[in-house]
Formats: structure tokens, sequence, C-alpha cells
């Protein structure tokens, strides 16, 4: 770990002043930038702390949808009773994510912006393009068992590690910021950038630009969603693949749906062929199957991790029948 400068931010403007100095980064939690700092993945010149910031409530909006502040702790988001109540899948991937230790000091601004758990990317004895630009990328002939069959690129192949995003992104979250160039509101699936050639660039945020709030829509009465995570171990362990399902059922039909994977993507990856493929149908296990089919259409594998494609599938068509059974 190298030195840096550490400060305390005491108003969203002070931290937006001081986060935006070349080399500046904000520490919330920590969970996962203090890691990347001891392996010398991350050496920022300057810390910029904004756990005193008043970012930490859940509140209900007028138009019947949440605002849950930056700051908010996953295990205070996730037994939060309107999460639980009428967002389930967001409270199901919140607490099948890290440990409760974790999940007590992780916040929401830094599980949306959490880093990539490729080993190469946090071991500096290998090429990495996320790292290093221009270095290369070792996964792509190394062992890439965990990493993505979507939204690759020739650049990096490195799967999203969030539980967290992929259930927002089902729920079409907002992502609310302030910078220096004012306030920003950002559909959740735009906040996100697939590698391409700058796999550095992970998301649309400026220098010194901060997470404030997120915001989540009503539902309409009678969604049900659900979240299943597939991994090595039943504990502790990043997705293989996952899926978050948000449904309208009526009449024995699926009348809405909104469709996320984790652990496939290099971003939290929705999936409008797959609700394509269902709004409209039956609930029946050959229509999910059809719709799981053209969520994974453009998927591409590499030697170690083929068989995500049909974990992701069968992931899906499982979540799926699980939320629609009871409707």
């Amino acid at each position: 770990m190298e030195v840096f400068r550490y400060s305390q931010a005491r108003t969203v403007e002070g931290a937006v002043r001081s986060g935006g100095a070349a080399g500046s980064s904000f520490i919330a939690g920590g969970t996962t930038l203090v890691d990347l700092m001891k392996l010398n993945v991350l050496q920022p010149r300057a810390l910029v702390d904004i756990n005193g910031l008043a970012l930490d409530r859940v509140e209900p909006l007028p138009n019947g949808g949440l605002r849950i502040g930056a700051m908010v702790r996953n295990s205070d988001l996730a037994n939060d009773a309107t999460v639980r109540q009428k967002y389930a899948v967001l409270s199901e991937a919140l607490l099948s994510g890290a440990s409760p230790q974790l999940r007590n000091m992780a916040t929401t601004g830094g599980n949306l912006l959490q880093k990539t758990r490729c080993y190469y990317f946090r071991d500096t004895n290998y090429a990495c393009n996320k790292r290093q630009p221009g270095s290369g990328c070792s996964a792509l002939d190394g062992f890439n068992r965990i990493h993505a069959v979507l939204g690759g690129s020739d650049h990096c192949i490195a799967t999203h590690a969030s539980d967290m995003a992929v259930a927002m992104m089902a729920l079409e979250a907002t992502v609310h910021t302030q910078g220096p160039k004012g306030e920003r509101a950002i559909a959740l699936d735009e906040f996100y950038l697939v590698p391409g050639d700058t796999p550095e660039r992970e998301n649309v945020l400026l220098p010194g630009e901060l997470i404030t709030h997120v915001t989540l829509p009503a539902l309409a009465s009678g969604t049900r969603s659900r979240y299943l995570k597939l991994r090595d171990r039943a504990q502790y362990e990043f997705a293989l693949a996952s899926s978050a399902v948000v449904v309208n059922v009526s009449g024995g039909r699926i009348e809405r749906a909104r469709i996320a994977f984790g652990g496939v993507g290099t971003k939290p990856w929705r999936s409008r062929e797959a609700e394509h493929a269902l709004e409209g149908q039956e609930t029946s296990e050959e229509v999910f199957r059809r719709a799981a089919e053209a969520a994974m259409a453009d998927a591409k594998p590499l030697k170690y991790n083929a068989f995500k494609i049909e974990l992701a599938k069968r992931a899906l068509v499982r979540t799926l029948k699980e939320t629609t059974q009871a409707a």
C-alpha cells in the first residue's frame, strides 16, 4: 500500500470538490477499495471519507417508489420492511452476497461500484487492460472459468461482481449523482459500460461525481420478484450465474417481465430478449425455456466457461417457475 492523503467530507458539495482532484477516491465501507489498495491494484493519492454524509436513509417516494441513500448499508437495506415486502428480489440479492460482517459495512453506492474479482485484475504480476490500459488481457487465453460470456471484447472479459446491481437492473433503478457539473439521474442500464476497447472505464461517472442515492419505481399491484444465485459454495462466494426476475401475471399469462443476469456479463446484464419472449405468454416451462434460449443467444463461450451458458438458462427457468407458481 502506498502513502495517501486522508480527509473527511462534511457535505456533498465538499466531497465533490475534494473527490474531483487528480488521484482522489471516495471511501465509504472500504470493503473493496482497501483490499485493492493493499494489493497495489489501486493506488489513490487521496481518500475522501464520505461516511459522515447524511445519505443513509431509505425513504418512500410520493409516487409509490423508494429512495435509497448511497450510504445505506447492505444489511439495513436487505432487512428494510418495505424492501422485503415490495422489492423481495433486492433483499434476496443482498442477503446472498458477501458475509454478514461485510454487509454491515458495505454501502449502496459502493456496491454499485465494486470492482471485478478477476484474478488477473487483482494480481499485478499479470497483464490487465482494466488495471493498466494497453497491457493486454491475461484472461483471454488463461483460466477463464469465472469470466463473462456476454458483453466481452478482445480487451476484457471480466464479470461484474455485484448481486445487488443485478436485482436493481431488473427493478429498473435510477442512479442519482452530484458532480462538478451538477446533478444527474441515470438509468442503471445506461450507468454501466461494456468494456469495448476502454475496459478501464466501467461506468459513466465523471471525476469527482458522487452517487447520492438510488430510486426504485413503484411496482404495480401483484408484482412478484425473486433472485437466484448459483455458485461453487453456498456462502461467501460470487455468482457463476444468477438471475433476477420481476413479473406480473394475470390469468396464467405474463403481462410484464423484467429479467437480469449476474455472473455471466461484463456488467449486470438486462435481457430484453428474454422479456420479449415472455410477455403475453403462458406461464409454462416451454415458454420459460424459450426465454432462456433468447437470453443466451449471443453468448460467446471461452475455453473454460462454456458451462455458464446452460447454467444461466437453467437459473432463469428455475427462477421463473418459483416466481410464477403461486401467481
